[in-house]
């Protein structure tokens, strides 16, 4: 039952209240049932999925698909409701508390709080770069949106995530450019008849657990409709040359104060370029 954690452990308060919330609409008898099963001595323990600890010597290829694994494990969460409220404005260290919630309640998951829990258990993984990817698509007259974790190691990259498909996950960091990785998504989302319309993508994230800065979820929003083929691959790329131009100069995500002293406005570009963020240590 989603009222309890895999140990059988009550949730923390702030946790229940917002399921009750949920629950209430669904089922007005919910805080009953959800008592009556926590109260019953005859329910088989679930087990909880072991956070991956890893050796000194354990490559990275093989530490990410441990923490993937980790990551299945969880479960994809089908029942609806929001287990863990996640404001991406909050700095890095809240967010990390949050994940240290999610390995100990070990609760079912989505794609947004596998996200925050894969850069929680790749924090020491110092030679990892990790970034966001966010897709848009469409799909039988609705939109979709789905987020994944971006790595990339040794010059390849890859991803960690959670979906309801399993090749919208997770990618093993096997792709020479970033543009191969974003055009081997848009393959898998075809086979599901999904047409991929916008792809946002996030700068570096800090590996400090403790920074008090903000992810930066929007660096560069590419609209498929307004760039030919050759043009999204090329922003791809540039944001890959981005990344690695940031990451040289040794300089993290800008904190809020100062991103709004120091931002460098971009020239106007055309309509059919896309949207970008530009911080002092992105001038050329």
């Amino acid at each position: 039952p989603f009222f309890v954690n895999r140990g059988g452990l009550p949730v923390d308060e702030p946790t229940w209240e917002r399921m009750w919330r949920h629950v209430g609409r669904i089922h007005p008898e919910g805080e009953r049932v959800a008592q009556r099963i926590r109260g019953a001595a005859d329910l088989p323990k679930i087990p909880i999925p072991s956070v991956p600890a890893f050796q000194p010597s354990t490559p990275i290829p093989e530490r990410l698909e441990a923490v993937q694994r980790y990551i299945r494990e969880l479960q994809y969460n089908h029942t609806g409701t929001q287990f863990f409220e996640i404001k991406k404005s909050r700095p890095l260290t809240g967010l990390m508390d949050l994940a240290k919630e999610m390995t100990k309640e070990a609760l079912p998951i989505k794609c947004l709080e596998a996200v925050i829990l894969g850069i929680y258990l790749t924090n020491n993984m110092t030679t990892l770069d990790r970034f966001p990817i966010s897709f848009k698509t469409h799909f039988s007259g609705n939109y979709f949106r789905h987020i994944v974790l971006g790595v990339n190691f040794g010059g390849r990259y890859g991803a960690l995530g959670i979906s309801r498909r399993e090749e919208l996950m997770y990618k093993a960091p096997v792709f020479r450019t970033l543009s191969e990785l974003i055009f081997d998504f848009e393959e898998a989302y075809r086979r599901c008849w999904h047409t991929l319309k916008k792809v946002k993508l996030g700068h570096c994230v800090s590996h400090d657990p403790h920074s008090v800065e903000q992810i930066e979820w929007k660096h560069s929003i590419l609209d498929l409709d307004k760039l030919t083929r050759e043009d999204f691959r090329k922003e791809l790329e540039r944001h890959a040359r981005d990344m690695r131009l940031k990451i040289g100069k040794g300089t993290g995500p800008p904190s809020p104060t100062k991103d709004r002293k120091k931002d460098v406005s971009s020239p106007q570009r055309g309509q059919a370029s896309p949207h970008r963020r530009n911080s002092r240590g992105d001038r050329r």
